[in-house]
């Protein structure tokens, strides 16, 4: 990571400016650009917002609420036939064609099997999605940094140069206080 020291009148180092990524290119050119810049940078605000929404509410529950993806697929199929119900029902009174459903013939063991490979497939799946939060911030961050880019860029060389002291002050009182013997050499 490049990092641009400046002086002040004294002769001491002021803050460092630090440019992550060692870029010399905008955050939007690194991110490639495209379409995914777009939406990581918001600058499709509608697409960014909807993506966001969308992981945000599978994350409320399935990590919140602890939600089970079989009940939620239980529900929505429950949800589905009292839709289908009520409308073959209203299509009898109005006079409308009702809903024409295929009949399914399967046999139960397969079925069976069917459904078991499914649920251990989706729950292997599902539980990728704990990493929503990592999606999260690669959602936000990049269009958090590249508005914030200078107030960043401050605090990191602030952070920069707090550490440098902390180190140079631990090696003077801890590490160059250690006894060192002879250094053995390698017979190879």
């Amino acid at each position: 990571m490049p990092i641009n020291k400046s002086y002040d009148s004294d002769g001491e180092t002021t803050t460092p400016r630090v440019n992550f990524f060692g870029r010399e290119r905008p955050v939007h050119a690194i991110l490639g650009g495209g379409k995914v810049a777009d939406v990581l940078l918001w600058r499709n605000q509608k697409l960014s917002a909807t993506l966001l929404f969308g992981v945000t509410a599978i994350w409320y529950l399935f990590e919140v609420i602890e939600y089970n993806f079989v009940t939620l697929f239980c529900h929505i199929c429950i949800t589905t036939m009292l839709i289908v119900f009520i409308r073959s029902i209203t299509a009898e009174y109005f006079g409308w064609n009702p809903p024409k459903i295929p009949e399914l013939i399967s046999n139960e063991d397969a079925f069976r099997e069917v459904g078991s490979t499914f649920h251990r497939r989706l729950n292997e799946f599902l539980g990728k999605f704990l990493h929503i939060a990592g999606f999260l911030c690669m959602e936000t961050l990049p269009y958090l940094y590249a508005r914030y880019e200078k107030e960043v860029e401050y605090h990191a060389g602030q952070m920069t140069k707090k550490a440098s002291k902390m180190y140079k002050r631990f090696d003077s009182r801890v590490l160059n206080k250690i006894p060192r013997g002879p250094v053995k050499e390698n017979k190879r």
